[in-house]
């Protein structure tokens, strides 16, 4: 019987890593808690709310109800299913890993074909809005002002990439339907979607997100420890070298290569790195814009474990993460110069203020977003339904 090669590499590094932590118990137990610190404050009470209310959404027929009426403005734009739009919407709302979890589910439930599923996981994967404009621009920058540029630019690089990739496999794709009797369909497929018990639903919703969450907080562990290991034995000094080779002759500055190589694994602890530099601002800007794109190993290995039980393959998604920082890099260095007097000169908050979100303020602000957001677009659905009919537009 042979050994497959994936498998051999997992047992070789398993045993490896055992064996490194057992070398080095307090390296890994620092960087565990860091780890459980992100975990805890950030990740867990911005990303439950939005994992129930997803399965909510698809356990109530709320993705086949909306999707119908959207599907003359997703098929057109993206060349996606009407119920892609739900997974397009958390995705922009919530951050990593939601938009591949709800991708994922459509492909599980056969609301999308296969093709579908790998374009829509290419650009619906992003860094929250709370992350960007709280923890990046406020918490590590204390400047206020570099949210909305990096939130804009990150958000607009990564559309941008869902519309080169609207021609991806066309012939695997699901055809358009007739845009008569949407509405009469909309009512139709929300009736017959889901025949469980609403409290079943509720509670299977919740048992699922907690799941996830789990899962995602021992990604986020493992890879903390990592990088404080790697940092330890100096491979990560190594990798900064090997960028080097590439990023020298892009004009990006020494100093920035070990957070880059750091935020190759982990995107948090590289981007705060990027803030503790003395580059100009423009380099930390398209520091900060390559790793959010690139989204650090860490989010990848959760994308690729929420995907594992679907047929959707990853090398799009892959290539999505490179295109995403090739476009995120351009966009910055084209819209700076317009911003620059705003950006530098605006006023920092002072280190108190940076720090001063709170479990319980991330928490109820995801319950709020993830609330609104069903909402959202369900209305928006209705009202493209309506100005359709209005001006009779087929």
């Amino acid at each position: 019987m042979r050994l497959a090669p994936g498998r051999l590499l997992l047992a070789v590094s398993t045993v490896l890593f055992v064996t490194v932590i057992a070398a080095r118990p307090r390296i890994a137990f620092e960087g565990a808690m860091v780890g459980m610190d992100t975990w805890w404050n950030i990740v867990f009470p911005a990303l439950l709310p939005f994992f129930i209310v997803s399965e909510l959404i698809l356990g109530l027929g709320l993705a086949g109800f909306a999707g119908v009426l959207l599907e003359p403005v997703m098929r057109p734009t993206f060349r996606l299913p009407g119920a892609a739009s739900f997974a397009v919407a958390v995705g922009y709302s919530s951050g990593y890993p939601v938009g591949a979890n709800f991708t994922a589910r459509l492909r599980a439930e056969n609301l999308c074909t296969r093709a579908e599923a790998e374009h829509l996981l290419t650009f619906t994967n992003n860094a929250s809005p709370l992350f960007i404009l709280v923890a990046v621009s406020v918490g590590m920058f204390n400047n206020p002002a570099l949210g909305p540029f990096l939130l804009t630019v990150h958000y607009m690089s990564n559309l941008i990439l869902g519309l080169l990739f609207r021609n991806y496999r066309r012939r695997e794709r699901s055809p358009s339907v007739a845009t008569a009797g949407l509405w009469r369909r909309a009512l139709h497929q929300f009736l017959a979607t889901d025949d469980r018990h609403p409290g079943q639903i509720l509670g299977e919703a919740v048992k699922s997100a907690v799941n996830k969450i789990m899962i995602i907080g021992g990604f986020i562990v493992l890879f903390a420890v990592i990088v404080n290991l790697l940092s330890s034995f100096g491979l990560l000094q190594v990798l900064a070298k090997l960028l080097g080779l590439f990023l020298q002759p892009l004009g990006l500055k020494p100093e920035l290569y070990l957070p880059l190589a750091t935020g190759v694994f982990e995107m948090t602890l590289g981007i705060r790195q990027v803030s503790q530099s003395t580059v100009p601002l423009i380099q930390q800007l398209i520091a900060v814009q390559l790793i959010l794109a690139w989204s650090g190993l860490s989010i990848q290995a959760q994308v690729a474990s929420f995907v594992s039980g679907t047929d959707i393959r990853l090398p799009l998604y892959f290539l999505g993460r490179l295109a995403h920082c090739t476009l995120a890099a351009v966009l910055t260095l084209l819209f700076f110069p317009m911003f620059e007097a705003l950006l530098v000169s605006s006023v920092q908050v002072s280190a108190v203020t940076a720090v001063a979100y709170s479990w319980t303020a991330v928490f109820q602000t995801s319950v709020l977003l993830a609330l609104i957001l069903p909402l959202a677009v369900l209305s928006f659905g209705m009202f493209s339904h309506l100005i359709r009919r209005l001006f009779h537009v087929s």
